[in-house]
C-alpha cells in the first residue's frame, strides 16, 4: 500500500468522499482508532457512508433520526472483511476526534489521522481489520515519519467515548502497527 503526496491511499476504495474535512496545518503526529457500526451492532451496510457524507437518511432506521444531522467524518474505515474504504485525503483535517486532548493539545483533530473499524465495544475485530490496520498505518508511517503514537478514542476522549473497546486488542495493534500505545495521561 502506498498513501500519494495528496495523501490517498492506492489501494482503498474511494468512492466515497466526506465534505466533512477542513485544512490542516500541521503534520498528523498520532493516529486515532475508533469503532462503529450503522445500525448499532449491524455490519455491511451503507449506514457509515452516508453518515460521513451527509446523506444519511433519518427516516431508514430509528437510530438515523438521532445522528442523521451529525457532519462527521474519518479518514479511513476498515470493514469486518478487511476493506479499506477512504473518505478523506489525509493531508486534510478530518472530523472525527471531536472534543479531545492528547498529551496536553486539544482538539485532536489537528494532529491525527482517524481510523474506524466496522465494529462496536462488545464485539472482537476481524483478523482481515487488524491484516489491513497493520498495512494501512506502515503506509501512513512512510508517508508521515512524524507519526509518534496511536491511542483509541476512548483515550483522548475520556468519560465521553469508550471505543474501541475492550474487545480492541491493542497488543495485536500495536506489534502489528510499529506505533505505541498512548493510554492518556497516568495511563
Amino acid at each position: 500500500m502506498h498513501i500519494s503526496p495528496d495523501g490517498w491511499a492506492d489501494t482503498a476504495n474511494q468512492s466515497w468522499h466526506s465534505p466533512n474535512a477542513d485544512v490542516r496545518t500541521e503534520p498528523p503526529s498520532l493516529v486515532v482508532i475508533h469503532n462503529i457500526s450503522l445500525p448499532p451492532n449491524e455490519f455491511g451496510g451503507e449506514g457509515v457512508a452516508q453518515l460521513f457524507t451527509n446523506t444519511l437518511n433519518p427516516a431508514e432506521h430509528p437510530y438515523y433520526a438521532e445522528i442523521a444531522h451529525l457532519r462527521v467524518s474519518a479518514h479511513f474505515f476498515i470493514r469486518r472483511t478487511g476493506e479499506l474504504v477512504q473518505f478523506v485525503a489525509t493531508e486534510a483535517r478530518a472530523w472525527h476526534a471531536g472534543v479531545s486532548c492528547w498529551r496536553g493539545r486539544e482538539r485532536c483533530n489537528e494532529v491525527s489521522l482517524g481510523i474506524e473499524l466496522e465494529g462496536c465495544d462488545t464485539l472482537p475485530f476481524t483478523a482481515g481489520q487488524y491484516a489491513t490496520l497493520g498495512e494501512l498505518v506502515a503506509a501512513l508511517k512512510t508517508r508521515y515519519p512524524e507519526l509518534q503514537e496511536m491511542a483509541g478514542h476512548e483515550h483522548i476522549a475520556p468519560g465521553r467515548k469508550t471505543d474501541p473497546g475492550a474487545c480492541f486488542d491493542w497488543p495485536q495493534a500495536e506489534a502489528l502497527c510499529g506505533l505505541p500505545v498512548w493510554r492518556g495521561e497516568g495511563g
